[in-house]
């Protein structure tokens, strides 16, 4: 952690967990739930995408790898449908510490890109595309059982998988937008941003 004060880091902390707090609530809260796992919510995904972006990428790793603990916690139902070391492993790792902790890595273009709306935009679109072939993965290693006889193992996990992705990512990016675009997030305390006339 760079150079912060105890105010800072109290501040961090408790900005962190509230974050978290939110997109734990929002996650469990879906517009729409798939039958054998997955679901569009509404922005669940935007308050880690905040975090990463605000205090970069090392941060933003930490409050996603708690963002996919606290998930695989909720999910824990979800281990009794598959069974072996292996298949644990990817699931594990696959639907949650990778897919999840990959929110984290979104505040990766703010140093690179000077527009924050584009910088945090193309980073949510980033750590959605990779959320969401972790869950491909998995979907093709472990969860192909379910899949459609007709259909190929790898096309249904591309479909299931993008069918709740897609508007996620959408969702994430409009909400990233909608934010950066109204507020600075990058100010040690987040405030409405001011547009010259």
């Amino acid at each position: 952690m760079e150079n912060l004060t105890k105010k800072q880091k109290i501040i961090r902390l408790v900005e962190t967990a509230l974050m978290l707090a939110l997109s734990t609530i929002l996650a469990e809260l879906p517009v729409i739930s798939f039958p054998f796992g997955g679901s569009v919510t509404i922005f669940s995904q935007v308050p880690m995408v905040v975090v990463s972006y605000r205090y970069g990428v090392k941060w933003g790793a930490f409050a996603g790898l708690s963002m996919g603990i606290i998930q695989m916690l909720f999910g824990i139902g979800n281990f009794a449908y598959v069974s072996g070391i292996v298949a644990y492993l990817i699931l594990i790792f696959a639907d949650y510490i990778v897919a999840f902790g990959a929110l984290g890595f979104s505040g990766m273009f703010k140093s690179k890109i000077k527009n924050p709306v584009a910088s945090i935009a193309l980073g949510a679109a980033a750590v959605s595309v990779i959320r969401f072939l972790c869950h491909f993965i998995s979907g093709v290693t472990i969860w192909g059982d379910y899949a459609d006889g007709a259909q190929a193992v790898w096309m249904y996990s591309l479909t299931y998988n993008a069918g709740y992705m897609v508007p996620e990512t959408i969702i994430t990016i409009v909400g990233c937008v909608v934010l950066a675009s109204l507020f600075d997030l990058s100010a040690p305390v987040i405030k409405v941003r001011k547009y010259s006339k």
